[in-house]
Formats: C-alpha cells, structure tokens, sequence
C-alpha cells in the first residue's frame, strides 16, 4: 500500500498528462537536467509536508506544499510557458479534492527563473498548497 501523499502526488500526474504543450512530458520529482527537446516539460515535486494533530480525532491533518516547475526553451521564455501554466492551472483546480484523496487544493505562489542555456531557458516554479487527512497510526489511510 503506498501513503496518501503518494497518492496525491501520482493523481496529480495523471491529472496534468494531457497539459496543452507538453506532449506528455511530465516528470515525477525529476533530478536530471531537460533537453532542449523535452521543452517545454512538467516537473512534479513534493517540497514540504506538515502535519497537525487534530484532537477530537485519531487524524493528522497534512498540508504539503507541492512544485508544479514548467521548463521552457526559447526567446521568452515566461511567454511561451504562460499557455502552458494556464492549462496546468485549469487542470489542478478542476477537482480540488483529487479524486477525494484531499480535502483542499490552493494555489500557493509562483516563482520566475531564467537563464542563459543552449538558448533561453525558464524554469517557473508554480506550487500548491495540498490539504488532506490521515490517521494517526497510517500515513496510508
């Protein structure tokens, strides 16, 4: 049996396969460098997962921060990444609850790098603010 958060995170995965743009090139927690052709690609990363007791329940409350990075190649690159986190976006809020494995799903803050690469490259980092419950004695349940 695999945790809740693996859970979540693989619901997201499958949620953004079909992101305008990227052809499939989405990632789980992708550590090697893109190559110019796997741009634009997804990137889907756990960053933070907090947990709060909830007293009146045997519960653990979570909320995980997860990194949705978009990868862009090319002369402006935020621009060409804007259809892209666009279609993205509408994908992650079309279920907030992830097929009922979370409780909430709320944009968190979005973050711009570029850089001088084979050509121009940008790496937006969009991350979400994951609500969802477990029991105490199971990360699984």
């Amino acid at each position: 049996m695999t945790t809740k958060r693996e859970q979540i995170l693989q619901a997201i995965a499958t949620q953004l396969a079909s992101t305008s743009g990227v052809d499939g090139r989405v990632y789980r927690s992708r550590v090697t460098a893109t190559e110019r052709a796997q741009s634009p690609s997804i990137i889907i990363e756990p960053i933070t997962d907090t947990p709060t007791q909830n007293t009146s329940l045997p519960k653990l409350d979570w909320s995980m921060r997860v990194r949705i990075t978009v990868v862009t190649r090319g002369d402006i690159p935020d621009q060409i990444a804007d259809p892209v986190i666009e279609s993205m976006h509408s994908k992650i809020i079309a279920d907030l609850t992830l097929g009922g494995l979370a409780i909430d799903v709320q944009p968190s803050e979005v973050t711009f790098n570029m850089f001088d690469a084979d050509q121009p490259a940008g790496v937006i980092f969009n991350d979400y603010i994951v609500q969802y419950r477990t029991t105490v004695a199971s990360l699984a349940t």
